[in-house]
């Protein structure tokens, strides 16, 4: 197997990657407020310039890429330079179910999404859903015209503040035990957003709906769902891939500087075990990671066996790796001016979004039966 780019992905990834370090998210996280890249309409305007959000969208939906390796190599970039804007939740979970249902109908839209003009935001999670992307407890009553009311309660969506549309999941009254999918105006009357910043620095509200009006994307968006988390999963393992790797580098080159009983620590045997294992670890994460790219869009069953098992290892071995580089650190790792700990809480909170290890080491053994 060819584990080697092609040269349009090689050149796109190293525009994309001088464009993310000038960008300096890290430094604007630990500044805080308004310096946080999730509020900067600037860089957002700048990265859909260069192409970096068409680079997440097929050549159907008006894109230049949409396919798992090209979702890896963004999000693995993404992860190097700690960029927290809204590229998971626009590029990726807002606009795969637009495109996987009907892009013509929604090019427009698309076309917005990839200027930079339009952001939007999955709205599945609630309070009882766990991870199950298929439960919802929200409510679509259809109304004259076709057209849809919601009523319910969503939690954690990732980008839902400053989203122009939302997608949302809802059972359809009457309709049976599938899923539906609408299309939500971000501004319709009726919706109610709190808003707040988790620990690691993203953007997320809680969303109350009371009778908003929403037009129908599917009655039956299962499978879109599934298709989309798979994505969603597999750009989260290529973004604690690029964690993984700064910090293990800035580990290497801080037990060299750091010197103890008159040599560097890094000297010392055991400490060059734990790196060793950290290695090690970290390209089995990125191997399973680009197996789980190569067949983002296989059969249902083969790709969420490969999703999950990156999905498991990013999780996992994403702990392992923030436990050992704030050890090896000390205690400078736990101060908020060092990079490396917004890298760790970060990489910690990866395994939380849309399945944790346990959960999809479940899934693997299902799917293993």
């Amino acid at each position: 197997m060819d584990f080697n780019l092609s040269e349009e992905r090689s050149l796109l990834g190293a525009s994309i990657d001088r464009f993310l370090q000038n960008a300096d998210s890290a430094r604007k996280i630990i500044k805080g407020g308004d310096q946080n890249l999730a509020n900067d309409a600037g860089f957002w305007q700048e990265a859909a310039e260069l192409g970096l959000i068409e680079a997440l969208l097929p050549a159907e939906a008006g894109g230049l890429g949409g396919e798992g390796l090209d979702f890896m190599l963004v999000f693995e970039l993404l992860g190097k330079h700690l960029v927290n804007a809204p590229f998971l939740s626009t590029a990726i979970l807002g606009a795969m179910p637009l495109w996987l249902e009907d892009t013509q109908k929604y090019s427009a839209l698309l076309a917005e999404v990839g200027a930079g003009k339009s952001r939007l935001a999955l709205a599945i999670s609630e309070a009882e859903s766990r991870y199950d992307i298929h439960y919802a407890d929200t409510k679509a009553t259809p109304v004259e015209g076709g057209h849809y009311q919601l009523s319910g309660h969503k939690a954690v969506v990732l980008g839902a503040s400053d989203a122009s549309h939302l997608v949302v999941s809802g059972k359809i009254e009457g309709g049976g035990d599938g899923i539906g999918l609408f299309l939500v105006d971000g501004r319709a009357e009726g919706l109610k957003l709190r808003s707040y910043q988790t620990i690691d620095a993203q953007l997320a509200a809680d969303i109350w709906l009371e009778n908003v009006p929403a037009s129908c994307i599917t009655e039956n968006g299962g499978d879109i769902l599934a298709q989309t988390a798979a994505a969603g999963a597999l750009c989260l393992s290529a973004e604690a891939v690029g964690l993984m790797d700064v910090m293990k580098d800035a580990t290497i080159e801080y037990v060299k500087t750091r010197k103890q009983f008159g040599r560097s620590i890094g000297s010392f045997q055991v400490i060059q075990h734990r790196l060793v294992d950290l290695l090690m670890e970290i390209e089995q994460t990125r191997s399973a990671t680009m197996l789980a790219a190569a067949h983002l869009f296989s059969p249902s069953d083969i790709r969420d066996k490969h999703i999950s098992a990156a999905k498991n290892l990013a999780g996992r071995i994403g702990k392992l790796v923030a436990e050992e580089t704030v050890q090896l650190h000390g205690g400078i790792a736990m101060c908020w001016e060092t990079d490396i700990a917004h890298y760790a809480k970060r990489l910690t909170m990866i395994d939380h979004y849309l399945g944790d290890s346990d959960y999809h080491l479940k899934q693997m053994m299902r799917l293993s039966a």
